[in-house]
């Protein structure tokens, strides 16, 4: 176990046992049976010990205590414990106590329990990747994610505050399945002023993010076995919640303008497409932006051959040259796109609000959808985050890390200019959250990650976004979490790195 999993985990566990001094046995010991009362004790705690519910390290009753609670003598509590010990299930710790063994009671992930299943789990399910681990102390992450330090956090406290007060309590019991009022109210005039829309809050759903709105799309327009077209490269977890809805993915090439729309339609004049997943500005992860002239190639592609345009717009506000260009949905009126976006990036790590633009009676599936799994949803969450859009903190906010990150970008260039020259080549982008660089031909990327992690710099190669598993040889290096100083420091690890990888070959040639 990694060493910031173990604290974890000797927190969580430090936690648990202050509150499980009192451990409560919910079972009686039946004296009209033939087994020993030891031995049903002993048998009742094995099982709660294998299928999980006592977890190692954690302590049980001592024997006066539990004998007192269950009306029995300490002796046969003794006689159960010293059972226990004799199976391995648990110990007795020197100076007093009797503890769940550590290598027992372990929850077999695969099954639920420590015996077989007595059910068939059907089809294989999609394969899940964990988030990747936190950095370790030290180690700086080019990901592109937003700074956390930055936020506006009083102002955050002072909102959940309010959110939590009795009055406000008391009018969320009964909260609306398409998201708090307020909030709906508040995206629908932004997304209003600042992206093109003319439309009401009964065009909004607020979602847990980005995924969770195209989860409900696909789960409401997609049947089994239909065509969904995705970027060749793009957002895995995005094309999990497609597969799951029984969707068969076909990816479409890219070049520098983002989504090849020819390549898409020479596949929707040869099979029937159900939609398409896009992200036509700050296409992920490779940041190109779509032209208005193939945006609307997309748009008329889509009406031609009645498909669906799942716009993926999840950094809208995060563009730096010129004016960002309007979404493919407020063009074309929502008649062949639905808008799904996110305040992931102008709200702290932890704390997860996106929204899905479409007309009422698409939203009214979504909604039946959101009511059959989770009808309340985070209102307290949302009343907090409509808080802040009402006091103006969120623009503001936006507004003040735009120019912070621009800054941070230029930073990025320039280090990567300086400490990895002629290893990489790319284009300065015009908004996003990373750079996509071409990696020189000589260079192994995997070997140049691993030995960047060695120098304690992470930092993604291209096959990590790529549908098939391959792809040419890219890196995405974020600059939005990191400030100019960091920035530098991990272009030069990356330079150190690189070094490493090179200095073998210049020594064989000597």
């Amino acid at each position: 176990m990694d060493p910031v999993a173990a604290a974890c985990r000797a927190r969580a566990e430090a936690i648990y046992n202050r509150g499980m001094r009192r451990w409560e046995l919910t079972v009686a010991l039946d004296k009209g049976r033939p087994q020993p009362l030891f031995l049903q004790l002993a048998t009742i705690l094995a099982d709660d010990i294998r299928r999980g519910r006592l977890t190692p390290g954690e302590p049980l009753p001592g024997s006066r205590e539990l004998a007192a609670r269950l009306g029995a003598s300490r002796n046969t509590v003794i006689a159960a414990y010293d059972e226990l010990v004799a199976e391995g299930l648990v110990r007795a710790r020197q100076g007093g106590g009797t503890f769940v063994a550590e290598r027992e009671a372990r929850l077999d992930v695969a099954t639920g329990s420590g015996g077989a299943l007595g059910y068939s789990l059907g089809s294989p399910s999609p394969s899940f990747v964990l988030p990747p681990r936190a950095p370790q102390a030290g180690a700086l992450s080019l990901v592109a994610e937003p700074d956390a330090r930055l936020f506006p956090a009083r102002a955050l406290a002072r909102a959940f505050r309010n959110a939590l007060s009795p009055r406000i309590l008391a009018r969320l019991a009964h909260s609306d399945p398409r998201g708090h009022p307020t909030l709906r109210a508040g995206l629908s005039a932004m997304l209003s002023r600042t992206r093109g829309f003319a439309l009401s809050p009964d065009f909004v759903l607020v979602t847990r993010g980005i995924v969770q709105g195209i989860d409900f799309a696909a789960r409401a327009l997609v049947r089994p076995g239909e065509v969904v077209a995705i970027e060749a490269l793009g957002y895995p977890p995005a094309w999990n919640a497609l597969r799951l809805a029984g969707a068969r993915l076909v990816p479409v090439p890219l070049d520098s303008g983002g989504l090849d729309v020819g390549a898409l339609e020479a596949l929707a004049s040869r099979e029937q497409v159900r939609a398409v997943l896009v992200t036509p500005h700050h296409q992920f992860p490779t940041s190109a932006v779509m032209s208005p002239a193939r945006r609307s190639r997309l748009a008329a592609l889509a009406a031609r051959h009645r498909f669906v345009i799942l716009e993926d717009d999840d950094d809208h506000e995060f563009h730096y040259e010129g004016k960002p260009l309007l979404p493919i949905a407020a063009a074309a009126g929502f008649a062949n796109a639905i808008y799904i976006g996110s305040l992931a990036n102008l709200l702290p790590p932890g704390i997860s609000a996106g929204f899905v633009l479409a007309p009422p009676a698409v939203l009214e599936r979504f909604v039946g959808l959101r009511l059959a799994s989770a009808a309340r949803g985070d209102a307290a969450v949302e009343r907090a985050i409509a808080e802040l859009f009402e006091d103006g903190e969120l623009v503001r906010h936006a507004r003040r890390v735009r120019r912070i990150y621009a800054s941070r970008r230029d930073a990025l260039v320039a280090a990567l200019e300086r400490y990895v020259q002629g290893a990489l080549r790319f284009s300065t982008p015009d908004g996003g959250m990373a750079i996509w660089a071409r990696v020189d031909e000589a260079v192994d990327v995997d070997a140049w990650v691993s030995a960047g992690e060695s120098e304690g710099v992470l930092f993604a190669p291209s096959h990590r976004f790529a549908f098939a598993g391959r792809a040419p040889p890219f890196l995405r290096l974020g600059f939005t979490s990191l400030d100019e100083s960091e920035l530098t420091e991990a272009a030069r690890r990356m330079g150190r790195a690189l070094g490493r990888l090179r200095e073998p070959k210049r020594a064989a040639r000597r």
